[in-house]
């Protein structure tokens, strides 16, 4: 029932510990199927994604505006901390051995799981505010559009286009510098 879970994430947000219980009983089954199709990850690094994605969620939740929208934006945080855990397995995976290593021999998905890296640690730079907590949810929490972002914060879309703007702006030369480096760490 809508209204029953609503009124959950309402108590949750309200700090009750029996509500995030609730919410974690009822939705764990859902979290733990999306991230059981994650087949890179072994069983623990699963378990391990399912357990930072409600701590990350309850520790997010007071900024929730839409209740409803709970479930969509907890499978999301479910899916990009497993796509966080696979980068950080291939990162690890991509040192090469002390023999020489040509840097045509290394996937281009492993570029994009470097690049992935690099603006999480941007954003994580970012001084604590709204432009950090939009670069966040667009680009790490990914899945969320702009319009959803705004919706989610309670402020207009064209506040969260600004934000991104002047993220891109403030990123744009550090960033190609630290991609440049990554990449070349990697290969």
């Amino acid at each position: 029932m809508i209204d029953d879970a609503t009124n959950w994430v309402s108590q949750a947000q309200g700090g009750s510990q029996r509500a995030y219980g609730e919410l974690y009983r009822r939705y764990r089954p859902r979290v733990v199927r999306l991230v059981e199709g994650f087949a890179a990850l072994d069983p623990d690094a699963r378990e391990d994604v399912v357990q930072t994605t409600f701590t990350r969620a309850f520790r997010m939740l007071p900024k929730l505006k839409a209740e409803l929208a709970f479930p969509s934006w907890l499978l999301a945080i479910a899916r990009n901390c497993a796509l966080t855990e696979i980068s950080k397995v291939g990162a690890n995976r991509a040192e090469p051995p002390e023999s020489d290593v040509s840097t045509s021999l290394i996937p281009e998905s492993l570029n994009l799981e470097v690049d992935a890296r690099v603006v999480g640690e941007l954003i994580a730079r970012l001084p604590d505010g709204p432009e950090k907590e939009t670069a966040h949810l667009f680009y790490v929490v990914g899945e969320l559009s702009a319009r959803e972002i705004a919706e989610q914060m309670g402020v207009g879309k064209s506040a969260i286009t600004m934000r991104l703007e002047r993220f891109r702006a403030r990123v744009k030369r550090e960033l190609v510098v630290q991609l440049a480096r990554s990449r070349w760490k990697a290969s």
